[in-house]
């Protein structure tokens, strides 16, 4: 069984030194991880500049979709950079005529009556759903969630609420965006019973915030994710999508989904909200959809994208080495790694909670396909947050040539290529219950 091999203390020598001149010249405002120079990467496989091999369990944050240069990916990027490398959006190609079509076809609902504006970010699929949701509806409010993360510019950071980093001496932001509690599984709003946290939740909208903060019929969309990201891979209650959609049909509200981290086959479908039976009337999705070339996408029910010529654009949308890579990437997953990602999420999250008999630092594991989170707590009672323990296991993977990321104020994250096969997924749960042994042991003394 192929497994990581580090062969210098972490980071090696060589690291150091491109570390040193990093910290010189590049913003430090970047969130940063373990210290991880890359070489080269391939499938489930990372190299750094020591010559250290790592196991991806990250895939550049739900990125690298179909693995590290995938060759079918690499093949139709090829081709493409022997024909041109840019076509501003003031004219056209076939690629990105193609691309959008298979994303109209593959929306939440049944046919392919959907349109799709091009973008290079996640940030920017939201900034584009904010803006054609106000454009549509005449309505100018938007309510977001606790919790959430939808991008860093000042659109998408105005309903963004997971860190006050994110936000902090960048007022005044977007005005009209109201939060409410997002509907999380693990801790229901209101301290509430699971069986009537999303009832509640509904209620405190429709007669608090409605009632008596901004009257329904001038917001113009709910923003939401179907699993949260950055705030901790939080799963919703199960009932609670349904009835938000309701809710929102019976005040010509529209339901804007961030699929961005969630979407395009990483949970075992297509989005992440299809999970729970509900159709959105946006959909922004951004990361894994070219397999690591930057590019997003809004995609909207053509009834609503009716926007004219010039309310919306940009230079590189579309970019055909991108639509290229995207459409191979969009035939992967819907061949074989969709599925993939839902077998083997399957079999890693029952591995996960096997071991969680061992740990009750391990205090919620969860996810959908291959979007698993395991929250840690000081103890499972009391479900008090326990981020140093985190924060120490992702060390200890990473000292045992595993790749994570935390996310949210306590939880772990793993988000691997849809590519991973079982024996990658045993690998990562011996290595993290070694991590986790020793992080015990490193907090209790």
């Amino acid at each position: 069984m192929e497994r990581p091999e580090i062969k210098t203390p972490l980071p090696g020598p060589k690291a150091q030194e491109i570390l040193k001149e990093h910290r010189r010249y590049i913003s430090h405002s970047y969130p940063k991880g373990p210290e991880l120079v890359f070489d080269r990467a391939e499938g489930v496989w990372v190299w750094d500049v020591d010559g250290n091999k790592f196991l991806d369990m990250l895939a550049g944050v739900a990125v690298n979709s179909t693995g590290h240069l995938h060759p079918e990916v690499v093949g139709e990027i090829q081709k493409v950079l022997k024909r041109f490398l840019h076509v501003s959006t003031d004219f056209y190609h076939e690629l990105e005529v193609r691309l959008a079509k298979k994303l109209a076809e593959i929306f939440p609902r049944e046919g392919d009556n959907q349109m799709v504006f091009f973008t290079n970010s996640g940030t920017e699929s939201t900034e584009a759903s904010l803006k054609l949701a106000r454009w549509h509806t005449k309505r100018q409010y938007f309510i977001a969630f606790e919790g959430s993360f939808h991008g860093r510019t000042f659109g998408s950071l105005s309903v963004t609420s997971s860190k006050t980093v994110h936000r902090a001496r960048f007022s005044p932001l977007v005005p009209g965006v109201f939060f409410v509690p997002y509907p999380n599984a693990y801790r229901p709003p209101f301290n509430a019973p699971p069986e009537r946290a999303s009832d509640e939740l509904i209620d405190y909208i429709e007669h608090v915030l409605f009632d008596r903060i901004v009257p329904p019929e001038e917001v113009a969309a709910f923003i939401v994710e179907p699993i949260q990201g950055e705030g901790g891979y939080v799963v919703p209650l199960p009932d609670f999508f349904p009835k938000l959609r309701a809710l929102a049909d019976k005040y010509g509200i529209l339901l804007i989904s961030d699929e961005v981290q969630a979407g395009l086959g990483r949970t075992g479908k297509w989005f992440g909200i299809e999970h729970w039976d509900t159709v959105p009337d946006i959909v922004g999705v951004a990361k894994g959809i070219a397999s690591g070339l930057p590019m997003g996408a809004m995609i909207a029910k053509a009834e609503i994208m009716d926007w004219p010529q010039g309310a919306h654009a940009n230079t590189f949308g579309g970019n055909p080495v991108a639509a290229a890579a995207a459409l191979k990437t969009l035939d992967l997953i819907e061949r074989e790694l969709m599925e993939n990602a839902r077998i083997v999420g399957e079999y890693f999250l029952k591995l996960l909670k096997e071991l969680q008999a061992k740990y009750e630092e391990m205090g919620d594991v969860r996810g959908k396909g291959l979007m698993i989170g395991i929250e840690f707590v000081k103890d499972r009672e009391s479900k008090e947050p326990y981020p140093e323990f985190r924060d120490r296991v992702v060390y200890e993977l990473f000292k045992r040539g595993v790749i994570t990321l935390g996310c949210g104020p306590t939880s772990l994250r793993f988000s691997p290529p849809l590519i991973v096969q079982r024996e990658h997924v045993e690998v990562a749960v011996e290595l993290l219950d070694e991590a986790l042994k020793a992080t015990r042991e490193e907090l209790s003394r």
